[in-house]
């Protein structure tokens, strides 16, 4: 059975052209980079290369990248290091959709004694920039929020509320994981000082990453040691890994226009037909202003997980916008942060796609579908005439 992969904001195939840049990297040019010998110096040369590649995809200086081993080391690196520039500061405003990766650090750092505001989103997943606004103050250090949402593809209006932080002197941390390689960026003229990016998510190998540090932002490292990457992250160099994220950018920024006009095309075809095919299911996110890849659809009366298994059997790799679990029906923090009902919290199920994903696939993908949702709906709980029941489950989930 062929698998049809639609789980791209998980993890993407390593583009053969990439594999082919890294593999002499494995196998014969082992040398260090930072050696004094020929046989290091050239590693060291391919290895500004990659750099210069990476630069260019985000429109960024190359002394502006440090490599990082993923997306997550990139995050708790420029929040600490935003947190250290300012230390007479106290307070960090970020948004409840984050990534467990910003989260979570957050979390732990007001058990530290800082203060966390956590802004809200509406029903489509966007900001409100007025609320944003009423929480910066002169305490505050640092404002660190995703550039697009892993789980329903909606995109923050970044520059808008970069503006609005630079006003205040704060730190302006974004996490792009998402992001680069699907919206055009370009760092020369942003008000981003920092940025997170991973390899994985752009047809790299997994544990390699960067972070884009402006310059003249103060950092200081989170991990010491060397001298490697100007001081700013120790440890000797993932050659192979640096190369396939050079090789990757530049291969993104080649086929950035008509790879994302192309997928947006096959996403609005797969979820329009959906749609039209199967009552009782909608669009989670904002409908314009969103990742080309990505569709976030939920469907009434079911749970995700038992969605995601049928679609398994057909081969189909898909993702759940709920964090279902045996013995658990926690939902996705950033569906309840957007007031979903319960009904379709449960159900709600992520498409991505890549620039690999063909018509043939999606074609599959839309004849599946119906009768999967039929038979599923067919043995649920969840009744639409049980409303009873759906409240006390809405009131338990509101008291979690």
């Amino acid at each position: 059975m062929s698998i049809i992969y639609l789980d791209n904001n998980a993890t993407t195939k390593v583009d053969p052209e990439v594999l082919e840049a890294m593999l002499p990297y494995l196998r014969d040019y082992y040398g260090n980079p930072s050696s004094m010998h020929t046989f290091g110096g050239q590693v060291g040369k391919a290895v500004k290369t990659a750099r210069q590649q990476l630069a260019t995809l985000i429109g960024a200086e190359e002394s502006e990248i440090v490599y990082t081993s993923c997306g997550t080391e990139g995050d708790n690196a420029a929040i600490r290091a935003a947190l250290l520039a300012h230390p007479e500061r106290r307070h960090i405003i970020t948004t409840q959709v984050e990534h467990p990766a910003v989260l979570n650090v957050c979390k732990q750092l007001e058990t530290q004694g800082y203060t966390v505001t956590y802004l809200s989103v509406n029903h489509q997943g966007q900001l409100d920039l007025a609320e944003l606004e009423a929480s910066l103050t002169g305490n505050t250090a640092l404002v660190t929020i995703m550039y697009a949402n892993n789980e329903t593809g909606t995109v923050f209006p970044i520059e808008q509320i970069g503006l609005r932080v630079k006003e205040f002197g704060a730190i302006f941390h974004v996490d792009a994981v998402q992001a680069v390689g699907k919206i055009p960026l370009n760092m020369k003229t942003s008000t981003i000082d920092m940025l997170t990016l991973s390899g994985h998510k752009i047809h790299a190998p997994k544990g390699i990453g960067a972070l884009y540090i402006r310059r003249g932002v103060r950092f200081r490292p989170l991990l010491i040691g060397g001298h490697q990457e100007r001081g700013r992250r120790a440890g000797t160099e993932n050659v192979p890994a640096i190369i396939a994220l050079g090789k990757a950018a530049e291969l993104e920024l080649l086929h950035l226009e008509e790879a994302t006009t192309r997928e947006r095309k096959l996403r609005d075809r797969l979820e329009q037909t959906l749609l039209a095919k199967i009552s009782d299911c909608e669009v989670n996110g904002d409908p314009t202003q969103r990742l080309p890849n990505t569709t976030n659809i939920g469907f009434k009366y079911i749970e995700g997980e038992a969605i995601l298994l049928s679609l398994n059997k057909y081969g189909i790799c898909a993702s759940s916008g709920s964090a279902c679990t045996s013995g658990s029906l926690e939902p996705s923090h950033v569906l309840r942060a957007m007031g979903l009902p319960y009904t379709t919290l449960h159900g709600s199920i992520r498409f991505s796609l890549c620039r690999y994903t063909t018509e043939a696939e999606i074609d599959q993908v839309i004849e599946v579908m119906p009768s999967i949702i039929e038979r599923l709906r067919a043995m649920s709980p969840f009744k639409n005439d049980d409303a009873g029941w759906l409240q006390e489950q809405e009131q338990a989930l509101i008291h979690r």
